[in-house]
C-alpha cells in the first residue's frame, strides 16, 4: 500500500512538474531576446544578404514543389520538419544586446530533405515569428534566414555525407554531429554578420577589427549555445528514431535508410 502511495505521489510531482515546465516556456519573453532584432543592421547590409538568400529561396521552392508532386507522404515529414524548427528556434535565452541564443531546429529538416529546401521552412517560420512573437525582424529577415535556414544547413549536409556515406560512420552518431555543428556554425554566421556590420574600432574598418568583433560575439555566444547545439542533435537524434519506429513509410519515400 505504501508503494502505491508513493507511485501515486510521484506522478503527481511529475504532473505538477510538467505544467509547471509548460507555464513557464509559454510566458513571453522580453522582446530584444530575439535573432537579430528589427532596426539592429544596416539597411544595406539587409539587403546585401536578403540578395544572398534569394537563389537558396528559389531552388527550395522548385525542389518543394518537385517533392510534393512526387511524393505526397513527404508532406508529412515536411510539415513535421516546419514544426520542429518554430518551436525549437522559439525557446530563446537572451545572451547579448541585439541577439539571443536558441536552438535552430534546421538540422533535422537538413538531414531529410536538404539544404535549400530547409531554406524555405526556415524563412516561413522567421516571418511567422518576427510578426506574432516579436522574435527577430523584418529587416533583419535576409541576415537570420542566411544563419539560420542556410548556412547552418549546409553545414549539416556536408557533415552528413561526410560522416555517414564517406567515413562510414554510424548514422545516428551521424545526425548527431551533423546537427550540433550545423547548430553552432549558425551561430558563428551570426556573429559575423554582427561583427562585419559593428567591428571593434568604429574609426578603422579592417579584417583585424572584424575579427576581433568576431571572437567578441562568439565568446558571448558560447556558454549557452555550446549546451544547446548538444541537446539539439540529441532531440533530432530521438526524432529520428521515432520516425523510424513510426513513420517508416514516410522515411524509405526520401530514401532514408534504417541501417544504423
Amino acid at each position: 500500500m505504501n508503494f502505491f502511495r508513493s507511485l501515486y505521489r510521484g506522478e503527481k510531482f511529475i504532473l505538477a512538474f510538467g505544467f509547471a515546465v509548460a507555464v513557464f516556456l509559454a510566458v513571453p519573453t522580453v522582446a530584444d531576446a530575439m535573432h537579430i532584432m528589427e532596426g539592429y543592421l544596416p539597411i544595406g547590409y539587409c539587403i546585401a544578404w536578403g540578395a544572398i538568400c534569394i537563389p537558396f529561396l528559389v531552388v527550395g521552392v522548385m525542389k518543394i514543389r518537385r517533392l510534393v508532386a512526387n511524393n505526397r507522404r513527404a508532406l508529412i515529414l515536411l510539415a513535421m520538419s516546419g514544426a520542429f524548427i518554430f518551436v525549437l528556434s522559439s525557446l530563446k535565452i537572451p545572451s547579448v544586446t541585439g541577439s539571443c541564443s536558441h536552438m535552430t531546429g534546421t538540422g533535422l529538416s537538413a538531414v531529410l530533405f536538404g539544404a535549400t529546401t530547409t531554406s524555405i521552412l526556415g524563412i516561413i517560420v522567421l516571418i511567422f515569428q518576427a510578426i506574432l512573437l516579436a522574435h527577430g525582424g523584418l529587416t533583419t529577415l535576409g541576415a537570420n534566414t542566411f544563419s539560420m535556414a542556410i548556412g547552418g544547413p549546409l553545414l549539416t549536409v556536408f557533415l552528413m555525407w561526410l560522416l555517414s556515406k564517406r567515413l562510414k560512420v554510424n548514422k545516428k552518431v551521424s545526425v548527431f554531429f551533423a546537427c550540433m555543428l550545423g547548430d553552432w556554425f549558425t551561430y558563428c554566421i551570426t556573429a559575423f554578420q554582427l561583427a562585419l556590420a559593428y567591428p571593434t574600432g568604429t574609426t578603422q574598418f579592417t579584417s583585424a577589427s572584424i575579427g576581433e568583433s568576431v571572437v567578441k560575439f562568439l565568446g558571448v555566444y558560447a556558454p549557452t549555445q555550446l549546451p544547446l547545439s548538444i541537446v539539439e542533435g540529441i532531440l533530432s537524434v530521438l526524432i529520428i528514431i521515432a520516425m523510424e519506429r513510426f513513420a517508416t513509410r514516410e522515411l524509405r519515400s526520401l530514401s532514408w535508410s534504417e541501417a544504423s
